[in-house]
């Protein structure tokens, strides 16, 4: 059973920055694509981020520039580091992770992924 646990996640005034973490435990870290979505209050789930096993990474065109995504295999845990964030960044963000090519920010969002419980990111 796959379970992935978030942290990092809090409040922030526009221009700051967050790192939020994901630590994936329960099967053999390797997974082919590992990313982050995020759901804004009223809107619908929207890909980030994602890296797959190259550590080839993918971002939403909303995000290129400032947020970088990136994984530690021996810490069995990925990362996003948020920069120059913005109110719109406002959202809860969710790891995910699953097998899939590509490795493109909508397959996060496929079903069969695996994500876990969220952490809230707020920017005023």
């Amino acid at each position: 059973h796959v379970q992935l646990v978030e942290s990092g996640g809090g409040s922030v005034q526009a221009g700051g920055s967050l790192r939020i973490s994901c630590t994936v435990s329960g099967y053999a870290y390797g997974s082919s694509c590992m990313g982050w979505f995020r759901r804004a209050p009223g809107k619908e789930r929207k890909g980030v981020a994602t890296i797959d096993d190259d550590g080839r990474t993918n971002y939403d065109e909303s995000v290129k520039g400032r947020f970088t995504i990136s994984k530690d295999t021996a810490k069995d845990s990925v990362y996003l580091q948020m920069n120059s964030l913005k109110p719109e960044d406002t959202a809860m963000y969710y790891c995910a992770t699953g097998n899939t090519a590509p490795c493109d920010i909508e397959a996060v969002l496929t079903p069969t992924f695996d994500w876990g419980q969220g952490t809230q990111v707020t920017v005023s």
